[in-house]
């Protein structure tokens, strides 16, 4: 049986990956999490790396792969120093750009996408408010047709990218009903009425700014619209699989990274005159770390490729994310235990991962309410 993750073309994107990943990101991701931001020179570097476009269509601006292929990019970049955080600031257009993909609209995808893959745009989606958090159906922020335009009122919090941002895709109610009343329009953020009410400080993720948003009597063309109007959920809830699968890839991934940095810790080491690995107690743990992370990999990798083939793997990849931050939560801690002192100061890597995993079992929706959707959608 052939390896879909190991095929010449993906070997052959692992190593463009690694590359990039050290010449362009490893040396100054130290420096962005001082400054609260990636630069704008690395999306177009990236673009022109061909990896802002995997997964996207080559009809849009985007290289024509799969799933399986931005899988690995995200991957290769953990591997090779990259982190959880940087992921999130560089590919937020990953969950800004497909809803505008699918509608097909040429116009929006001229404006929006293709610039967006060529690293000269970044976009955001908006969909969190201050008082709806997961509930998708629960949110308020309204948009009322006025001829040719709607006029968009409301708040939204906790929203990547959303400080750099040119655009912002955002969910709006555009009618009472609480699932058929919600649409996508885009919203660009020189939009007056619009503005970014105070950048967030945040535990981990520092490199990727984080937003709380105002929308004031914005007046936004209806041609923005996204689909048709009451579609919005339907079209959030769609993208759901692929942005929690996204998420476990960012928790097996970071948990991989924290794993390697101990192993090659534990082994140059040296404690009561021998390599901390010697000790029977660290060895026992590093591989009861190796069985986390295999596990939520493997898993993950076979719910992706279901995904890819066109299976409903709704409940699945609610499980994957579950199972892979799960491991990621205990890797990441057991990681900074066996670096002792040195796994406590900011300027150790692990130290890092362990900050940053702690958003995954909150981002993409809780691990709770995934719990919660898995059991409805498997028991009724």
């Amino acid at each position: 049986m052939t390896d879909v993750w190991r095929t010449d073309e993906r070997i052959a994107l692992r190593k463009v990956v690694r590359d990039f990943t050290e010449r362009e990101i490893v040396p100054s991701l130290a420096q962005w999490e001082e400054d609260g931001e990636v630069p704008r020179s690395l999306h177009k570097a990236a673009a022109a790396a061909g990896l802002l476009g995997t997964a996207f269509p080559e009809s849009v601006g985007g290289q024509g792969g799969s799933t399986i292929d931005n899988t690995v990019v995200s991957e290769e970049i953990l591997y090779s120093g990259g982190s959880s955080g940087l992921l999130s600031a560089l590919f937020t257009h990953g969950i800004a750009c497909p809803h505008i993909v699918a509608s097909g609209d040429p116009a929006l995808i001229d404006k929006y996408v293709r610039p967006t893959l060529a690293g000269e745009k970044i976009g955001s989606l908006a969909v969190t408010e201050p008082d709806a958090g997961s509930d998708v159906a629960g949110i308020r922020t309204r948009a009322v047709r006025d001829g040719d335009h709607y006029i968009v009122n409301g708040a939204k919090t906790f929203i990547t990218s959303s400080t750099r941002a040119d655009f912002i895709t955002t969910v709006v109610r555009t009618g009472d009903d609480p699932h058929h009343g919600i649409s996508l329009l885009v919203v660009d953020t020189d939009s007056p009425g619009f503005s970014v009410v105070r950048r967030l400080s945040k535990m981990g993720w520092l490199c990727s700014d984080t937003g709380e948003l105002s929308y004031v009597d914005v007046r936004v063309p209806a041609s923005n619209l996204i689909g048709a109007e009451g579609s919005g959920f339907i079209q959030v809830a769609q993208n759901f699989a692929g942005e929690r699968l996204g998420l476990a890839v960012h928790g097996y991934g970071v948990a991989q990274r924290a794993l390697d940095l101990t192993v090659a810790y534990t082994k140059q080491r040296i404690a009561f005159g021998k390599p901390l690995i010697s000790k029977q107690v660290v060895r026992h743990k590093l591989v009861e770390m190796t069985r986390a992370v295999d596990v939520a990999r493997t898993y993950a990798h076979s719910i992706i490729e279901r995904h890819c083939a066109g299976e409903q793997v709704f409940a699945e990849a609610a499980m994957a994310k579950n199972q892979a931050v799960e491991a990621c939560s205990f890797v990441v801690d057991a990681a900074v235990q066996l670096h002792g002192g040195a796994g406590f100061m900011r300027d150790t890597e692990v130290e890092r991962h362990y900050r940053d995993a702690r958003l995954l079992p909150i981002g993409g929706g809780a691990t709770e309410v995934m719990n919660d959707l898995i059991a409805k959608a498997l028991f009724g």
